[in-house]
């Protein structure tokens, strides 16, 4: 039986490229990414795709991130709050620390994230970018 990597299972993940979530059927709340149980109790959700816009609530910067991001180094993360609700945890772009402020809005961009190697796969996702 083929058993498919961690890498072709993470490709295929699209609340990464897609910024997918779930509405829950019962209360109507909106998740990113999907939980297995809403806060209301109830485990039925049907697929939302989310707008990629929002409010910038916190940021940092990293200077000595992973080997994997350190090509990126120094960069900048900030939790986004979704304008549907939602908070996400999202590496910035296109920007400098001195650029960020606190309730700036944003837009989600899709970026590379990371190579495997010299030769090995490139991977993307989404990151957020200040909306200019």
């Amino acid at each position: 039986m083929f058993r498919s990597t961690p890498i072709i299972r993470w490709r295929k993940y699209q609340e990464r490229y897609n910024l997918m979530g779930a509405k829950c059927e019962k209360c109507g709340k909106l998740h990113y990414p999907q939980p297995a149980l809403c806060t209301c109790g109830s485990s039925k959700f049907i697929a939302h795709k989310f707008k990629g816009e929002g409010t910038l609530l916190s940021f940092t910067d990293i200077g000595s991130g992973p080997e994997a991001y350190a090509e990126h180094a120094p960069y900048c993360l900030g939790i986004i709050q979704l304008s549907e609700g939602p908070k996400i945890t999202s590496q910035l772009s296109d920007c400098k620390l001195e650029d960020l402020k606190i309730g700036m809005q944003m837009i989600a961009t899709f970026r590379k994230f990371y190579s495997s190697g010299e030769k090995g796969a490139i991977y993307y996702g989404t990151k957020f970018t200040p909306k200019w």
